[in-house]
């Protein structure tokens, strides 16, 4: 291996300790599993009962107003969508300017739990994580990764 590729071990150990992609993706699947084992017993993971909220409007949204939303291109969108339709937890319906548009159907005697039942896990799991950051203002974390994102 020549002199030009040899990648010195100290930009790794720099990368490892200073990468806020490094960090930011490792924190978020950690959170992501805590999501993921609070929602199990609906059998919903954390990504579906996020996609399943941005639904829950007053009218039903455009699938391009959820995938902005949800920093998602359409077809990942419309890929996680089908196995939320098929579970009847979802509708999917095209207007007549051709525009597609899903609306979350949740149902307590199909799914076993009300959208209620899906907050209350959520905000009890939420509260969790914030108290796993005590030297964090979560508010202005959240300001942060929307500057972000």
């Amino acid at each position: 291996m020549s002199s030009e590729q040899h990648l010195p071990f100290a930009i790794t150990v720099e990368v490892r300790d200073a990468c806020l992609c490094l960090h930011l993706q490792r924190a978020a699947r950690a959170v992501a599993r805590r999501f993921d084992a609070a929602l199990q017993p609906l059998s919903l993971t954390n990504g579906q009962f996020s996609l399943l909220m941005s639904l829950n409007r007053e009218e039903a949204p455009s699938i391009g107003s959820v995938s902005a939303l949800l920093a998602m291109d359409r077809t990942t969108l419309t890929a996680n969508l089908k196995p939320l339709e098929r579970r009847g937890l979802v509708k999917v319906s095209i207007d007549d300017c051709r525009q597609t548009h899903a609306a979350a159907e949740i149902d307590p005697g199909r799914t076993g739990a009300s959208r209620r039942g899906c907050s209350d896990i959520w905000k009890q799991t939420h509260a969790i994580v914030e108290k796993l950051l005590p030297r964090a203002n979560c508010e202005e974390l959240r300001v942060d990764l929307r500057v972000l994102s």
